[in-house]
């Protein structure tokens, strides 16, 4: 599923005007995605938890060449599904 799929399913559901639940979803993403930068978990019932993940540098080898390269520490989005939507998978 795409965003405008998500749109329409939401639009749908939620019986209001497509441009309304893009405004919604727009702005969830936005929070959730502003909470994560400066470093707060999001945590949402029955979904899931999103956390801000710090990778630490290390050693890798570059695939072409065999070299030793050093990877930079970085950040990246960590998810945790919870118990709720896991059971309805299985």
């Amino acid at each position: 599923m795409n965003k405008a799929e998500l749109v329409e399913a939401v639009a749908v559901k939620s019986q209001v005007a497509k441009r309304d639940a893009e405004a919604v979803i727009d702005a969830v993403f936005e929070v959730i995605s502003d909470a994560i930068a400066k470093g707060e978990t999001v945590k949402i019932s029955g979904f899931g938890i999103f956390s801000k993940k710090e990778r630490a540098a290390r050693e890798g080898t570059n695939p072409s060449s065999g070299a030793k390269i050093e990877i930079p520490a970085s950040n990246s989005v960590g998810f945790k599904v919870s118990k709720t939507l896991k059971e309805k998978l299985n």
